[in-house]
């Protein structure tokens, strides 16, 4: 599986879109609060463990680190995750059947997660104004289930041909 986080909120940045034939006004709002989503993919099989988070720490990712072994009980997880701070921490504690490996840093490139978020941002949140936190959440809670629903669309997104091949 590969592991990954990442930040949305109440920024929008609008793009440019047609809608019956005209230019629809879209707003821009820049209210710097935000809300995290960790997600888990296995790109093999489109398997998919997200959670929303107030923050991204140590303490956070324990959580989703537990969700995911209770979810997968029966497998032994190697978890491909970036350098972050909260990945390496001393404070982390790591289930007994999941081994987490670190993946080069500066390359997000390589982590198929990065897609989900692409995904989300794109099908979810595009050129959308939202007037609380909780919209934002909500939002983010139907995006991340429908994904966690569509093992083939998971799959398709992450599964880069060199990842499935070395699978």
């Amino acid at each position: 599986m590969f592991q990954d986080e990442a930040r949305f909120g109440r920024i929008n940045s609008p793009h440019r879109c047609w809608v019956k034939g005209e230019r629809p006004v879209v707003y821009c709002q820049i209210v710097r609060e935000y809300t995290y989503a960790f997600v888990a993919v296995c790109p093999f099989d489109g398997d998919m463990v997200s959670l929303i988070m107030p923050w991204a720490n140590v303490k956070t990712m324990n959580i989703h680190l537990a969700e995911i072994s209770k979810r997968n009980r029966d497998k032994h997880i190697l978890m491909f995750a970036d350098k972050a701070g909260w990945h390496m921490a001393k404070d982390l504690q790591i289930p007994k059947n999941i081994r987490l490996v670190p993946i080069l840093p500066y390359s997000p490139e390589l982590n198929p997660t990065e897609h989900i978020f692409d995904e989300l941002r794109e099908k979810y949140f595009h050129n959308l104004f939202f007037n609380s936190m909780s919209a934002v959440e909500d939002r983010l809670e139907v995006g991340l289930r429908d994904l966690e629903n569509n093992k083939q669309l998971v799959q398709s997104t992450t599964g880069f041909s060199w990842v499935v091949s070395c699978i």
